[in-house]
């Protein structure tokens, strides 16, 4: 067997185990899974395991990085021209700088990790003067309150959807956190995070800039299934999609 159809057959593997359980934990949570969509968290991993997922069925990829994204974009539309594998879906779910803005629009069909005002103006500002469109984002909540992590806090939510709420090339779709690690934090506190994330999203649906809240993306490879047990449409799963990550150099 050769090594790229050992890696194909690897990932082929992973992608059926993690919509496997995917499906199992919606199932036990009284969900339909066909209400979860897997997002591949390819950061740091190589071409051609991405490239096998997308071609088991994965079809969104997210990444954290905007020149990354970009040459990754361009590499699997390569490698994927002559099939009939249709393109995957982008999502941005690392931390944008303002001035990444203009050269992350377009690469990303969506960008989870909206967290502050000044953010959200730029995106609107750079997509009208860009192709006008009205870019769907979430925003990223710090519901464990880490100081180390992106986010907006809770209480600050509201504010945050008002300030966008009349902008006419930006639409906040959603809510996306990363919570305090299981292994820290414990997995109660895990449950709690992604627990008080849908309540967020349910209590703000009337609020001003809240009435398209739909999207819940939280859970990764350690926390997914809780995540899908409370309500998550999005999870974003790296290592037990991919395995473990290349190391920078």
């Amino acid at each position: 067997m050769s090594e790229s159809s050992g890696c194909a057959r690897e990932v082929e593997a992973r992608v059926a185990e993690v919509l496997g359980r995917i499906a199992e934990a919606a199932r036990s949570a009284g969900r339909d899974p066909s209400d979860v969509t897997l997002v591949g968290a390819s950061k740091r991993q190589p071409i051609d395991r991405i490239a096998a997922a997308v071609q088991c069925g994965v079809r969104i990829l997210g990444e954290n990085y905007v020149q990354e994204a970009r040459d990754k974009r361009a590499q699997l539309e390569a490698m994927l021209r002559d099939g009939d594998c249709p393109l995957p879906r982008w999502h941005m779910i690392g931390n944008l700088q303002r001035n990444k803005v203009r050269d992350a629009l377009p690469l990303f069909d969506l960008i989870e990790t909206v967290d502050r005002p000044a953010l959200a103006r730029e995106i609107d500002k750079r997509s009208a003067a860009g192709d006008g469109r009205r870019l769907d984002v979430l925003a990223q909540v710090n519901v464990s309150a880490e100081p180390q992590k992106s986010g907006v806090a809770p209480e600050a939510l509201p504010e945050l959807l008002a300030v966008c709420a009349p902008m006419a090339h930006l639409r906040v779709v959603g809510l996306m956190t990363v919570p305090a690690a299981a292994e820290q934090a414990g997995r109660d506190s895990v449950r709690r995070s992604f627990a008080r994330l849908r309540e967020l999203r349910d209590d703000l649906q009337d609020a001003p800039g809240g009435g398209d809240l739909r999207e819940l993306s939280m859970g990764m490879s350690a926390d997914f299934e809780v995540a899908v047990s409370e309500g998550a449409t999005l999870v974003r799963v790296g290592t037990a999609l991919f395995g473990v990550r290349k190391e920078s150099t």
